[in-house]
């Protein structure tokens, strides 16, 4: 089965393929995880990659196309694969399409995690970081014993400046303008899957599964 899984920042989303690709015995290839082999490897693709990156520069699309259809056409891929983080734009979308047709793999489905955006401004904005340790907590989900104190080493936690409101909110924003196009095309496809991720894990695996049975 090949499939492709997307969500907002806060949505569990590496949770869900972390455990997805156990379930289904598929390959995950996040494009993070594909960014560091192919320079370690160094790849053609990957040798081009960190040309951009060593410069501070944003990697151009057909590297990173090119990156993935190395990726797509080794032997472990053949079973399966869930893709994680990429396509993020439209034109990356449609160069997917070319790529998957000429390698002659079909697309399964197109997870995408729903979750209303104030649950996830809750979950974003809630963590809290220790100053001495890094150790995380969350106000909601992982409460310190001490509030404001570090259980591993006293120290005091604070929260992230990219975790502040404004800077979620803006995150949220500039994800939605970029997905929303993604979401409309693989839906007129017919390879949409709505997920509510606003609940349970177990619960969210459950409904990818079963929409991929359906």
């Amino acid at each position: 089965m090949n499939l492709l899984i997307m969500g907002p920042p806060g949505a569990g989303k590496g949770t869900q393929a972390e455990v997805l690709v156990k379930e289904l015995k598929i390959n995950h290839i996040s494009t993070g995880d594909m960014f560091r082999n192919a320079i370690k490897e160094g790849t053609e693709m990957g040798k081009k990659a960190k040309e951009y990156m060593d410069k501070g520069e944003l990697v151009p699309d057909q590297v990173v196309v090119g990156m993935v259809r190395d990726c797509l056409g080794q032997p472990y891929c053949a079973k399966g694969f869930l893709l994680d983080g990429f396509p993020r734009t439209l034109p990356q979308t449609k160069a997917l399409d070319e790529t998957l047709q000429s390698l002659n793999i079909k697309l399964d489905g197109v997870i995408n995690i729903d979750v209303p955006r104030e649950r996830l401004m809750a979950r974003l904005t809630g963590r809290r970081v220790c100053r001495n340790c890094g150790a995380s907590y969350h106000v909601l989900f992982n409460l310190p014993e001490v509030e404001g104190k570090c259980n591993a080493c006293g120290g005091e936690l604070y929260q992230r400046s990219d975790d502040n409101e404004e800077a979620v909110s803006n995150r949220l924003d500039v994800y939605d303008a970029q997905t929303q196009p993604l979401i409309d095309y693989y839906r007129e496809k017919g390879l949409l899957k709505n997920i509510n991720g606003d609940q349970d894990i177990k619960k969210v695996l459950g409904d990818i599964v079963a929409s991929l049975k359906g």
